[in-house]
């Protein structure tokens, strides 16, 4: 006789801001999943609907109240999550019927908040889950979250007081959640945190064991074991701290993708103490100079607030004139916005919105030639590439090591007939522009990471 599986509830998820919280749209899912849920990927399909809020800016916050109210209008019954968690009475007030409101990373809330909503049919025909979890990133990338939380107090952020203090995840369970991500298909980790390069300092960099040897809760000794499962390894949020200079060897040996995502933003001395940042010292050019001189292919992209709070022309000018020497070869550029709650609103000399808008018009023009000119160098060159999509005629859009996806350029492929997402293939530049690579395959694809 026939089994007759019961119809589990399904849930549907609106994951907003950065790779964090999708990380942790991530681990939500997979709990759900676990207990016999099943996705939407609409609203009307959904029972309930789950939407992951960023408060990072105002702007943020305002976009994650119109995804609320989207998804009450369209189905109803909805469980907000996420940063703007921490505001649950703004929530309330403008939408009283949502069912639940927890913070950032609360997975036990939100799940027992949809358990309430939408109850569990438990049968052990549908309570399965792949054992590296549920993605909402392709196959062959995945993000790694080795902390939640940051020790620092910039003026202008209020990560603190929506993730709390930095709190490490053992290396150990790291490197495990890797190992099975590669093993169901990934091709390449993007390493994410709020501060990557202080990563441990909360366990006092407590060694732990992994396949017979000590590993420390050090971004260092982290990044080489990673490098060891053969995909990509990409370094995100990584400030610019002495023991920087012992990773970029790894990048030099090929162990991980030679690429730095450092949040400089800002050049000038005085900005900078007004944000109070830090590692902001003298020496990061010299720095920066000294990996190339280590890795010559390293990539950096950085990220720079302009119209801070009493940011002069000269100021301004300072950080374009650090850009001409830097020479970063992916940057974006943000005007300073205030944020419920961050110290840098109570600052005297704001910036006008036109100055702000004239000198992010400037900071483009000058990274953008600058990009242009990084790019151009490549021509002519054979590099590994990652293929992300195929499309019918016969090209694909993929990515060298120098690109992270959704933030950076692209490497556009003509004549990739056979190839397949997540594979690495040698590609022989032929042109460029200010953001993106043009060539042709010039080899099959590989089946090692690098």
């Amino acid at each position: 006789m026939a089994t007759t599986l019961p119809t589990p509830p399904k849930v549907g998820m609106v994951s907003l801001g950065c790779p964090k919280n999708l990380v942790d749209s991530e681990r939500i899912l997979t709990k759900l999943r676990a207990d016999g849920y099943q996705m939407s990927p609409d609203y009307a399909g959904a029972d309930v609907v789950l939407v992951n809020t960023c408060g990072f800016l105002d702007s943020a916050k305002e976009e994650s109240l119109e995804a609320i109210g989207e998804a009450i209008a369209e189905n109803g019954r909805v469980i907000v999550t996420g940063c703007m968690g921490k505001e649950a009475e703004v929530i309330r007030a403008r939408f009283p019927d949502v069912l639940a409101v927890t913070g950032a990373h609360q997975y036990e809330q939100v799940v027992d908040a949809v358990h309430e909503a939408a109850p569990p049919i438990p049968s052990p025909f549908i309570d399965l889950v792949p054992e590296a979890g549920l993605k909402l990133t392709p196959r062959h990338y995945s993000y790694l979250k080795i902390s939640e939380g940051c020790n620092h107090r910039c003026a202008f952020c209020i990560i603190p007081s929506l993730r709390g203090d930095l709190v490490s995840r053992r290396p150990d369970a790291i490197l495990r959640e890797a190992e099975k991500l590669v093993a169901a298909g990934t091709r390449e980790l993007l390493v994410i945190s709020q501060d990557t390069s202080a990563y441990g300092v909360d366990l006092r960099h407590a060694e732990r064991n992994w396949k017979g040897a000590p590993v420390r809760a050090h971004m260092t000794d982290l990044a080489r074991e990673l490098g060891k499962l053969g995909a990509w390894v990409r370094l995100h949020y990584v400030y610019p701290y002495p023991h920087v200079e012992q990773v970029v060897p790894l990048m030099a040996d090929g162990l991980i993708t030679p690429y730095l995502d450092i949040p400089f933003q800002h050049a000038s001395p005085k900005v900078l103490k007004a944000m109070k940042r830090p590692a902001n010292d003298a020496k990061v050019l010299e720095r920066i100079k000294a990996w190339r001189r280590t890795c010559p292919d390293l990539a950096i992209r950085s990220s720079f607030v302009v119209g801070f709070p009493g940011e002069t022309e000269e100021d301004f000018q300072y950080l374009l004139d650090w850009l001409d020497e830097a020479q970063l070869d992916r940057v974006g550029a943000f005007r300073f916005e205030p944020v419920e709650g961050a110290a840098a609103n109570a600052l005297p000399d704001p910036v006008p919105e036109d100055v702000k808008e004239e000198r992010y018009a400037r900071i483009m023009e000058k990274t953008a030639a600058i990009s242009a000119a990084r790019l151009a160098a490549k021509v002519g060159r054979t590099l590994p590439v990652i293929i992300d999509e195929v499309d019918e005629d016969g090209g694909a859009t993929a990515r060298s090591q120098a690109d992270a996806p959704e933030i950076d350029g692209n490497v556009l492929l003509r004549d990739a007939r056979g190839l397949e997402p997540g594979d690495i293939v040698p590609a022989l530049i032929e042109d460029a522009d200010e953001h993106d690579l043009f060539g042709v395959p010039a080899g099959p694809p590989s089946h090692i990471g690098t």
